[in-house]
C-alpha cells in the first residue's frame, strides 16, 4: 500500500489532448488550457501551418512528424512517440501530447502513453476533439442513429473475416493506404483497392454510389467529397487521408418474431 502511495505522489503529469480537425475552429477550452500551462508541448498534427498555429501558445512546443521516415515502420515511430513523452514525463514535467482530430481515434501513441504513465504512477489525462468522424457526419449530412453505422480501418476490413449488414452504412477508414502489411507506406495502388472492391461486391452492386471523402483542415478549405460508382474506386486518386462511406443498400428486413415478443411484454406489463 505504501508502495502505492508513493507513486501517485510523483511530479510528472501527461495530458493528451485533441485540436479538431480545422484550424483554430474546433479546439475546445479545456485542451487549450492543457497546451498553454504544459512545461512541454509534443505535437501530431496533419499541417504545418496547424504546429505553427500550436507554438503561438506555448513556448516549448516540439514535433513529432520528424520521426516519421519513408521505409520506416509507423509502429516504431509510435513506439518512439510514446518514449519522447514518457522521458519529460518523468523528469516531473507538466507534459501535453496535442494531436490533430481526437487523441484516442486512429492514435495509437496517447493510449499507450497515458497506460504506461498510469502505470508508472504517473497521473494522465486525455481530453477529446473533434474528430474526423464528427466532420463526416456533418459534412454528408448522416445521422449514425438512423440507419446504423459500421466503421473499420480498411486494411483490417481485408485482413480478419466481417459480418457486413449492407443496410447500414460502412465506413472504411485510411483506403489510401488498404491492404499494406508493412506499417512502413504512406500508399498503396489501385491493384490493392480493386482486392477491397471485390470484397465488397459480395455485399454491393458494381454500380452502387459511394462517397471518398476527407474532413477540411484549414478554415479556406472545403471537406473533399466525391462520389462514384463501386467499381471506379481502384481507378480513382486517392490519399492518406480520405476515408470509403458506402451508403446502405436498401431497408433493413423487420425482425417480426422479436416484435411479436415486444409486443406481449408490453400487454403483460399493462395488465
Amino acid at each position: 500500500m505504501k508502495r502505492v502511495k508513493a507513486a501517485i505522489k510523483r511530479k510528472g503529469s501527461l495530458a493528451c489532448v485533441g485540436v479538431g480537425m480545422t484550424l483554430g475552429s474546433h479546439i475546445g477550452p479545456l485542451a487549450r488550457s492543457y497546451i498553454e500551462n504544459a512545461d512541454v508541448v509534443f505535437v501530431a498534427v496533419s499541417d504545418a501551418i496547424v504546429e505553427l498555429w500550436i507554438k503561438q501558445m506555448n513556448r516549448d512546443v516540439r514535433s513529432l512528424q520528424p520521426l516519421y521516415r519513408d521505409g520506416k515502420s509507423r509502429a516504431e515511430t509510435y513506439r518512439e512517440m510514446v518514449e519522447v513523452m514518457l522521458v519529460e514525463v518523468r523528469a516531473g514535467k507538466k507534459v501535453c501530447g496535442a494531436f490533430y482530430g481526437h487523441p484516442g481515434v486512429f492514435a495509437w501513441p496517447p493510449h499507450e502513453a497515458i497506460r504506461i504513465a498510469r502505470a508508472e504512477g504517473y497521473r494522465a489525462h486525455m481530453e477529446p476533439g473533434i474528430s474526423a468522424e464528427d466532420c463526416l457526419y456533418a459534412d454528408l449530412g448522416i445521422d449514425p442513429g438512423t440507419a446504423g453505422c459500421q466503421h473499420y480501418e480498411a486494411s483490417q476490413f481485408l485482413f480478419y473475416k466481417r459480418r457486413i449488414d449492407a443496410c447500414a452504412y460502412l465506413i472504411l477508414w485510411q483506403i489510401g493506404i488498404t491492404g499494406d502489411q508493412s506499417l512502413a507506406r504512406f500508399s498503396t495502388g489501385g491493384a490493392y483497392r480493386r482486392l477491397l472492391v471485390g470484397l465488397l461486391a459480395r455485399d454491393y452492386p458494381s454500380d452502387h454510389e459511394v462517397i471518398v471523402y476527407r474532413a477540411a483542415t484549414l478554415p479556406i478549405q472545403e471537406p473533399r467529397i466525391v462520389r462514384m460508382p463501386l467499381s471506379r474506386l481502384p481507378d480513382a486518386e486517392i490519399d492518406l487521408a480520405d476515408t470509403l462511406v458506402i451508403p446502405p443498400v436498401g431497408d433493413p428486413q423487420v425482425n417480426r418474431k422479436m416484435l411479436k415478443r415486444l409486443a406481449e411484454l408490453d400487454r403483460a406489463g399493462s395488465a
